[in-house]
Order: structure tokens, then sequence, then C-alpha cells
């Protein structure tokens, strides 16, 4: 490089920037070192408490080492095929073999904008082949391999593709070989299950035909063999104990609990995966990125849909565990033994409260790090270059005459600039030649600096003046010159969040949406309480219809808090609720409403 500007900002309260003649970038690819090496250049610092005192230092050689993750370029985001036509890929296609490079890829994408569409087909064979059954969990089990199926057939056909590319299937066949064979295995399950001594496909209504009188009385559990009244005789401890608070029946309610979490948990999580996965695959099979690069990512976005998943989890649990002792009549036994309802759900209130804790310490400790570092391996993936500069370090910004402007905070409702630094420099020679620094830059007709210093260098490079203004006028760009991202909560914890709010609040800037953000990190770990607490009695009352049934009420009621969430979130921005309210709101409205179908259920 030549006529180097560079800011070390690793310590944002005191940032060294350095101008060289020269630069250059050293690698030592086996140590994976990264070093820039400067030349004939000077190195400023200035003390942010005392703007007085500033260090200006000359050098020959000086060596700054580097994160290597931070500095290798990528190309440009390019079109992919899913964004074309057929004739479009078709085009494609004849190009790339007029150039003599293999087809396989616009090849495959035509055929595949036919074989997913007939995958609904084959779905919907598979389905109806694993839903007809004869056993009490059909329905639950059935939909649990359903998820499977989609795994299957996912894996299946980037498998196929992968293979496509190195000539071990014609591209032509590739995006049918998840129909091919998941179809067959379809299309034989179906015929097996018709075939059954059974005939479970065949489609009627139980005990249709009336029955006569003088056919026998279905053989129950418990019937008495003889007219005298039966006497039951049942142990108080054997389900409940006044000096046990957790018994066996908490155990055996909570092991089943824990089991659906454990199912749902993982089948949701696996449709994270896969939708992201097929958001990122054309990167990687376009050679644009590897394997490694994507599990990375996935490693670092996991935490994220954890925080997404588990609360669903624990909602789908809730509805499916109480639902299953509902239809199996389990629970009428448990209450005919004196254990009401809020007793047999005290286990699952209990793990929904280790839930929330896992999610706050979740968002106290490594959620917020996590989100950064994935959207940057994100970037990197869609093409862009590594990120040097993220929402938690500071802006830098080139105006078009050549200065060079420094800022930690734009406000573009109020027009306002914090902790602005404008570097000057020498046409003639490279050199810095005025340094101004403002506290708060307001734009009114142009921008006014306050609490503002100046420093000056000469020809020797040495300061020759510094001076101090409470107010003077700056000759910057325009607003929208300086418009950038808003600040995103997600990747921050709650003292990150906290200290970021306090840092504008102090410059005027509106912080009412950030504040509504932070106390939504004290409120939204609290969810799976609530869910479960409305969860009980839904599931009593829908328990016997299934627990597929179950699966799509706690869908409904999920789907309906993330409504509630959003919309008082959007009055809390808007100033027209305190930010605790807009906060806590849901969980108010939510708990509020399941302990009125609490009391009023049956116990």
């Amino acid at each position: 490089w030549s006529d180097v500007f560079l800011a070390d900002t690793r310590n944002p309260q005191e940032p060294q920037v350095y101008l060289a003649e020269e630069g250059r970038v050293v690698l030592d690819r086996e140590n994976r070192a990264v070093d820039i090496v400067l030349t004939s250049g000077h190195g400023h610092s200035v003390s942010s408490d005392d703007p007085a005192t500033y260090d200006l230092h000359g050098f020959d050689e000086i060596i700054l080492s580097l994160n290597p993750e931070t500095i290798f370029p990528v190309n440009g985001p390019q079109p992919g095929l899913t964004e074309m036509t057929i004739p479009e890929l078709q085009t494609q296609a004849n190009n790339l073999r007029a150039n003599g490079i293999s087809p396989h890829n616009p090849i495959m994408e035509i055929h595949q904008k036919f074989s997913l569409p007939v995958a609904c087909l084959i779905f919907g064979l598979i389905g109806l082949a694993l839903g007809v059954t004869s056993r009490k969990d059909g329905k639950f089990a059935s939909f649990a391999l359903g998820i499977a199926v989609i795994f299957a057939y996912y894996i299946i056909m980037y498998g196929a593709k992968a293979m496509a590319k190195g000539d071990l299937v014609s591209p032509h066949l590739a995006m049918w070989l998840p129909n091919i064979i998941l179809g067959g295995a379809g299309a034989f399950l179906l015929i097996w299950r018709a075939r059954s001594v059974e005939r479970r496909v065949s489609i009627g209504l139980p005990y249709l035909k009336p029955r006569t009188l003088d056919q026998p009385l279905p053989k129950t559990y418990g019937t008495p063999t003889s007219t005298k009244s039966p006497v039951i005789t049942v142990s108080s401890n054997a389900l409940w104990s006044g000096n046990n608070p957790l018994n066996l029946l908490d155990l055996y309610v909570g092991k089943q609990y824990l089991t659906i979490v454990a199912l749902a948990f993982v089948g949701l999580l696996g449709i994270f995966y896969i939708s992201t996965f097929v958001d990122l695959s054309d990167k990687l099979f376009k050679g644009e990125t590897t394997a490694f690069a994507i599990l990375e990512y996935f490693w670092y976005a996991t935490p994220q849909f954890i925080y997404y998943v588990l609360p669903i989890s624990a909602l789908v649990s809730t509805l499916v565990t109480i639902g299953i002792l509902t239809k199996s009549s389990e629970l009428t036994v448990m209450k005919a033994c004196g254990v009401s309802l809020y007793r047999v759900s005290l286990p699952l209130l209990l793990i929904s409260l280790v839930w929330s804790g896992v999610l706050f310490l979740m968002e106290e400790s490594f959620l917020g790090d996590a989100n950064r570092r994935a959207e940057s391996i994100r970037h990197v993936i869609r093409g862009g270059s590594p990120q040097t500069f993220d929402l938690m370090n500071r802006k830098w910004i080139a105006s078009p005459e050549g200065e060079i402007y420094h800022y930690a905070n734009f406000d573009p409702t109020r027009l306002e600039l914090d902790s602005l630094s404008t570097y000057h420099f020498e046409e003639e020679d490279w050199r810095l030649s005025l340094r101004t620094f403002a506290t708060q830059a307001v734009f009114n007709d142009g921008w006014h600096g306050r609490n503002v210093w100046v420093r000056e260098f000469g020809t020797d490079r040495d300061p020759t003046s510094f001076e101090v203004f409470d107010n003077k006028t700056l000759v910057l760009e325009p607003p929208d010159y300086f418009a950038t991202e808003r600040p995103d909560a997600e990747r921050m914890n709650y003292r990150q969040l906290a200290g970021y709010i306090n840092e504008l609040a102090v410059s005027g800037v509106d912080v009412i949406p950030l504040r509504v953000a932070l106390e939504r990190k004290l409120s939204f770990p609290f969810v799976t309480l609530i869910l479960t607490l409305i969860a009980v009695p839904f599931a009593v009352t829908t328990g016997r219809r299934g627990a597929l049934y179950g699966i799509g009420i706690g869908i409904v009621l999920a789907i309906s808090y993330w409504i509630v969430i959003s919309i008082f979130g959007a009055i809390g921005s808007a100033g027209l609720l305190t930010p605790l309210l807009a906060a806590w709101a849901p969980n108010i409205l939510f708990g509020g409403s399941a302990v009125l179908l609490l009391l009023a259920v049956k116990t």
C-alpha cells in the first residue's frame, strides 16, 4: 500500500491512528499469523479524558498483528440458479456446453422445478401410509415419522446433487431420486398396510351396529365378578405424601413430558437446520463456500435456534402430555385418588421454570456473541467480504474530498452525530494537517458542533495549535451521507444493551425502542412458564381428540403469543406504552388468561 491511513480501535477509549508512506500484509499460513507492516510514518493517540494530552511518535517500521479471519476477501454475490426461469436455465446450459463446461447445475435446477411439486404427492402418499394405524399413539408417532421423512428427502436430494457434480449420477436423474426412493417406499408401505390381516386401511366407525340384549357386555378392567359392590383401597402414600413434595407420580409425569420435549425439540430444531441449509446450499454446491463454513455457521446459529425452539417445544409437550393422560383416563384416576390437576401439573411448571432459567442464561452469556459471529459468517457465505466492524464497533466513513469521519452513533431522525472525529490531510504530502473532534454535531441549516477541539499540524508533523470551542460550525457532508444501520438488540446481552442505551440517552437520542427490547430480555424467558400454564387447561379440554390435535393447538397458541409480542412491541416503540408495560403485557395477558382457565377447569 502507499499513503496508508490505519486506525486501531481495539481500545475504543484511546484509539491509535497511523499514517505511513507504505504498508504491506505479511501472511504466515503455516502459523496462521497475519501482520501489517507500516514503514516511514507517524502514530497519533489522544486521551479521551484530556484532549490537550496528545501523543505523536514517528517510526521507520512498525508491525501490527491482526486476526487472520478478518482479511481474506470473498467474491461478491452472484445471481443464483433459483432466480432464473426455465428458458434462462436452458440458455445457460447451452452456453456452458459451448464453453466445454459441464451444464449439470442448470439442468438439475430445471428438473427441480418439476420434482419438488411432485414431492407433495409423494409426501401425501407416505403420510397416508404412516398415518393408517390401529395403535393409540399412531397419530403422534406418524407425525414424528413425518419429520424424519422430511430429513430423509432433503438428505437424498442434496446427496444426489453432490453425486451429479462428481459424475456419479446423471443430472437429469439426480433431482428425481428422492421422489423415486421415497415414493417407492410409500407405495410399498401402503400396499403392505392394505393387505394386512386387520385391514387397517378400511374406513369405518366402531360399534356402528347396535348391540342386542342377548350379547354379553364387553369385558372391562375392574369389572366385578359378583353382585357385591367392589371395595377399592387406595393408599395415600402411593400418589401423594405431605412429607414428600416430589414423588413417584411426579417422576412418571416428568419422564413422559421430557420424552416428548426431546422429540419436539429435535424435530423443530431439525426444521430450522433444514430450512437454513436449503437457503445456503446453493453457495456450497457452486463451490463458493465450504461445508466447514456452513457447519461453523450452524454452530454459532444453534443458540438462537434453541432460543426460539425451546418455548414452542415446552408448549407442545405440555399439551401432548396432559392430553395423553386425559385420553388414557389416567388423569381421571389421579383425580379419583385425590390428586388435583394443579398437583399433577406441578412437575411441568417446575421444569418450565428451568427452561426459563436456561433462556435467561443463554441471553446473558453467549447468545449475543454467537449471533454476531453467525451473522458475520453468513455474510461471508453469501459472498460478502469479511466484516471488519459490526454493531459493537465504531463507524468510519470517507468523504469524496478525502476527509475521513469517525463517529460513535448517528440518529437519522434527529440528524445528530455523537463523538465525531474529522481527519484532514495535505494534498501534496501524505500527512495529517488538521484533526477535529466534537462531542455532538447537530444538523440545523448546517452542522453545528458542541464541545469541539481542533488540533493543527505543521509541515514537520508536530502539533502547532490547539483550540477548544463550546460551539463551532462544522463543514461536513449532508446528513444522508451518514445514514447507517440501526442497532440490533439481538446481538447484545442485557448489560451490553443497557450500556449502549445509556450512551445514546446522554446524547439525547430516542432510545424508547431499545428500552422495550431491554425489558423484553427479562420478560421473554418467562414465556415457557406462561405457555405451560395456558397449555394445561387447553390440554384437559382437548386431550381426548389426540396428540396431533394438541400439537395443532400448540402451534396456534405460539403464533398468537408471537403476534401479541409484536403488537405490544410496536406500541411501546411508538411511545404509547411504557417500555416496561410493553414488554410484560403479553405475559400478563396470557398469564391472566391461563389463571382464569385453570380456575374454570375441573381439577
